[in-house]
């Protein structure tokens, strides 16, 4: 019986050998490069170069495309690429097309000294359309992962566990190891040096040749081609000119609200007239979207068909319980995302140095984070997907309690790995099950606009909240905040208890 059991473990393991797992890693590699190019390491490099602190933020609007890929998603659901999808497939050919596109992003940035306004502006643009083919090339990972899975839930977390593990190294060799190359060039902080950080940037774009060579030698998921469209080439068109009049729309209302919405009084309160312009913006590309269909010019069932069945097919396979699996995906990872915002002002306020702070989250949390998901994935394969949602919720709440002894100990290094080590491993469980999840909840006929919304979902209303996790702390207190954060997590599990019950039955699974 105990020979049987370990077998049953080594096969469980050996899953992680299957050629879509390791491809799935080199995947996730391939897309977290990108995002730290935009986030830490342009913010440094514009720091360097003398740009003030509140336009070094202002670069991190380039990364809304990760909060409003959903938009596009139906588009690379839909539609073929000239050649490329002849050529490689739907699932290669928009996956090389991005790739491609974030290449020639990092260069054009790469090529810009961003020392006066008017190079700003061109490293903005590259910034952007980072962004955007980033986010893009993300939209077509996470359905080329459901897709090469198709409904073996168990292999669902064996590829979430390697792309996780893949997006932290790409993260790390974007974010830690630029850093460390500009230096060595010869940029710092009192003496930059533009050519060292030029360098850099196309080193990092070199990297993205990973993710190229990746998606020329991997299959395309028979799944994809079963469910492609045939479409005419004039409805095609449509499809793409009623997407380009409404982002063309947007950007304008949103340009010109900038100039007649108010401006100043104080954090909150431009936050709040930021949210304003965004929503009005939004509802402005609405508006334009449903006259463009209004006028005949693309016919209203290609439109249905394109972005309204994907979200109504959602609703009609789980009727009302729709919504509660809505509310559980909204807030599943929100006792982590919202501790994790202030974390690391938490650990220099505890007086730790950056080279604490460094080895014990960026490397030594990294790896434990890897570990959390392969551990995850294992689990997965063993019991039933809903429990592991539960031991996922249940550990990312309590483990925010070491956080509070952290508090009350100060700089205490032994406690901070103990505490960022176990925090990590969750996270990383808790990240693995949860994309498994997901990825059983989507229909593989819409599966790049249904994870889309599903990913922008889970992060939204616990990012919202986290921005304000600093007055938070300066009203409780860091064992307040941390306590708070804990007890975010008791909802979660009243959520997957009823999803269990109502949706999943007595055995669990998300199938």
């Amino acid at each position: 019986m105990q020979q049987t059991s370990s077998k049953n473990w080594l096969a469980a393991a050996a899953a992680y050998t299957d050629r879509r797992a390791v491809t799935l890693f080199f995947l996730g590699f391939s897309a977290g490069v990108p995002i730290l190019l935009i986030f830490s390491s342009l913010s440094l490099w514009l720091r360097e170069a003398g740009v003030d602190r509140s336009t070094v933020t202002m670069f991190s609007w380039a990364a809304l495309a990760y909060s409003f890929k959903f938009v596009w998603a139906p588009l690379i659901d839909s539609l073929p690429l000239p050649l490329l999808t002849r050529l490689l497939g739907k699932r290669r050919g928009w996956l090389l097309l991005s790739q491609l596109l974030v290449i020639a992003a990092v260069c054009s940035m790469a090529m810009v000294n961003p020392v006066s306004g008017t190079a700003l502006t061109y490293m903005a643009a590259g910034a952007v359309l980072l962004g955007f083919s980033s986010a893009t090339q993300d939209v077509v990972i996470d359905a080329y992962r459901i897709e090469a899975a198709a409904d073996d839930v168990a292999m669902q977390s064996v590829t979430a566990a390697t792309y996780n593990a893949g997006y932290r190294v790409g993260m790390i060799v974007a974010g830690a190891g630029a850093l460390f190359l500009a230096a060595r060039l010869g940029s710092h902080e009192n003496a930059y040096v533009y050519a060292a950080w030029q360098q850099t940037y196309f080193i990092m774009a070199a990297v993205m040749g990973v993710g190229v060579a990746t998606t020329l030698l991997m299959r395309e998921p028979a799944v994809s081609e079963r469910h492609t469209a045939a479409r005419s080439t004039a409805d095609n068109l449509r499809l793409l000119l009623l997407f380009l009049v409404s982002v063309a729309a947007f950007v304008a209302a949103f340009s010109q609200l900038g100039k007649v919405l108010p401006q100043g009084g104080g954090p909150l309160a431009a936050f709040g007239w930021e949210a304003v312009r965004l929503l009005l913006s939004a509802s402005a590309a609405s508006a334009v979207g449903a006259l463009t269909v209004k006028s005949g010019l693309v016919p209203k069932q290609l439109a249905v068909d394109t972005w309204i069945h994907p979200v109504t097919d959602f609703f009609e396979r789980y009727g009302k319980s729709a919504l509660l699996l809505l509310a559980l995906i909204g807030v599943y990872r929100i006792s982590d995302i919202v501790a994790g915002v202030i974390s690391n002002v938490f650990y220099q306020d505890m007086g730790f140095s950056k080279e604490e702070i460094a080895a014990a989250v960026k490397t030594f949390g990294v790896v434990m984070a890897v570990a959390g998901g392969f551990l995850g994935g294992l689990l997965s394969q063993k019991f039933a997907l809903m429990k592991m949602m539960m031991t996922g919720a249940v550990l990312a709440a309590l483990t925010n309690l070491l956080f509070v002894a952290l508090a009350y100990r100060g700089h205490d290094v032994a406690f901070m790995y103990l505490a960022v080590g176990f925090d990590n491993l969750a996270a990383g469980l808790a990240g693995a099950v949860f994309i498994a999840f997901l990825s059983a909840l989507t229909n593989i006929r819409f599966t790049a606009v249904q994870y889309a919304i599903f990913s922008s979902l889970m992060t939204l209303l616990p990012k919202t909240l986290g921005g304000y996790s600093g007055a938070m702390v300066d009203k409780i207190g860091y064992p307040g905040f941390f306590t708070l954060t804990a007890l975010l997590g008791v909802p979660v599990l009243l959520l997957v208890y009823l999803a269990e019950k109502k949706l999943f039955g007595k055995n669990g699974g998300a199938g």
